[in-house]
Formats: C-alpha cells, structure tokens, sequence
C-alpha cells in the first residue's frame, strides 16, 4: 500500500470563513465518523492536522506574512491515509464530509524517503 497525503484547501480568510458553532457542531460528528471509519479499515497512517491561520512564506530572500497573501483559499489541514492507488486514496477523499462546507481535497502520493 501506498501512502496519500490528503491536503484540505478552504477558505480560511474571508468574512464567512468562520463557520458558527452550530455549522461546527453539524461537520464535527460526521468527520470523526470518517475519519474513524479510515482508521478502521488501518488505513490512517498519520493523525490528522490541522493548521493555524497565521504563517510565513518565504521566496528566495523575501519573507512576508501569510501563509496565503494572494489567496482566498488555503491549506486548513493535512491527513495522511494508505491506499492501494489513486483511485483509492480519491475515494476515501470523496467521502470527507467538508466537502459539503466548501472546502476540496487534494491528493498527493508520498515518495519514500530513500534514505530511511
């Protein structure tokens, strides 16, 4: 099996990127039980992150505050699962339930560090 990293991209800075508590409450349950439902089947390699709304980035000798200066849209978490392939890892992906708040997901397969 093959490690995926699944990246959440939503919107983290405008006006409405701040869901209520209700909205909270309602995503909450159903992506514990996704995400409980992957550790199942051990199919989790890596707890879930995720990220704080402040950042740096930093291009060649130029460093700014951000993560996303130039973008609506960022990375608000990571998930590390293990699939057999793409179409796999695209499923289990599919499947997330904050996809139903806007946000998408994209998956990467991890390449072994060499030298471990």
């Amino acid at each position: 099996m093959n490690e995926y990293l699944l990246i959440i991209h939503r919107d983290l800075i405008s006006k409405d990127a701040a869901p209520s508590p209700q909205q909270m409450q309602d995503v909450i349950k159903p992506f514990q039980e996704w995400l409980g439902g992957i550790a199942a089947q051990n199919k989790l390699a890596a707890p879930p992150k995720r990220l704080d709304t402040s950042g740096r980035v930093v291009k060649q000798n130029l460093v700014t505050d951000g993560p996303y200066a130039e973008v609506k849209e960022s990375v608000g978490g990571l998930i590390v699962i293990r699939a057999k392939d793409y179409d796999e890892a695209t499923e289990i992906a599919q499947a997330c339930p904050i996809l139903n708040w806007g946000a998408s997901i994209e998956v990467r397969m991890t390449v072994p560090n060499p030298n471990q």
